[in-house]
């Protein structure tokens, strides 16, 4: 199966998992703790179970990641490609009837996203892109290619997490920019907006695991902008614990 056909089937997974989440969302449902005091949903879990049987169908000689599967102990070892998948980014957003939350269903080779598929099931969106490729954005219909933006000479637009909004590391990190206006959101959603040049910096100052930033880091990449850590390098994966460090992501610098 080529990189292309890889693509399609994320994004055809993505959209089933963008269903289901709506599905549950409409029927009512409770909000557990996992074990990190982390919010999981039967979304979550119905979402995870819908993407990894497809992915391990279609594609059973590429190991899948989900974030669901390592919090009850169920971890599958990786090899130099494998999928990371978080079924719903954006857990505590979609609990408190907001918006904000994704499906991220990305592919990491070598240490590095090549293609990812991000739905945004409330705003009717699906984000995919392939790295060397493009990017595009589906949603009523309609399918348009996607680019990073240059920053304009007003300043950037920045997207950072809701739930850091007053940390002041943030404010004395953006204290060393020309800032035209500050939103803060939760979820992948703050990646796509750089990815569809609406946006020109996203800094990630507090904890993440990889499955939250593979998916759309690579439609970053993909769109022409780039995610780097504090010391300037590339946002690489397979890391212990599938954690993150700080990271920066940028549109077109």
């Amino acid at each position: 199966m080529n990189d292309k056909r890889l693509l399609d089937l994320a994004v055809s997974l993505t959209a089933q998992a963008a269903a289901k989440i709506l599905e549950v969302r409409d029927a009512g449902f409770t909000v557990n703790a996992k074990s990190d005091e982390t919010p999981v949903t039967v979304a979550d879990t119905q979402a995870e179970a819908i993407i990894v049987a497809g992915l391990r169908a279609a594609a059973p000689h590429i190991p899948v990641i989900a974030e669901e599967e390592v919090a009850a102990g169920r971890i599958t070892a990786p090899t130099s490609q494998y999928w990371l998948v978080d079924p719903l980014d954006g857990t505590r957003e979609f609990a408190a009837g907001r918006r904000e939350f994704a499906v991220n269903i990305g592919l990491i080779r070598d240490g590095a996203p090549v293609l990812g598929a991000v739905g945004s099931p409330a705003l009717g969106e699906i984000h995919y892109g392939l790295v060397g490729l493009g990017a595009w954005r589906r949603r009523g219909g309609e399918t348009v290619q996607i680019h990073a933006r240059r920053p304009p000479p007003e300043g950037l637009t920045v997207f950072a997490s809701r739930h850091y909004a007053d940390d002041p590391a943030l404010a004395a990190l953006l204290a060393q920019y020309k800032v035209a206006a500050l939103t803060n959101i939760g979820s992948a959603l703050k990646f796509l907006r750089l990815a569809e040049g609406a946006a020109d910096f996203y800094p990630r100052l507090g904890r993440t695991m990889e499955w939250d930033t593979a998916a759309p880091q690579a439609v970053l990449e993909a769109a022409g902008g780039h995610v780097i850590t504090a010391d300037g390098r590339p946002l690489r994966y397979g890391k212990p614990g599938w954690e993150n460090s700080v990271f920066y992501a940028w549109g077109l610098r």
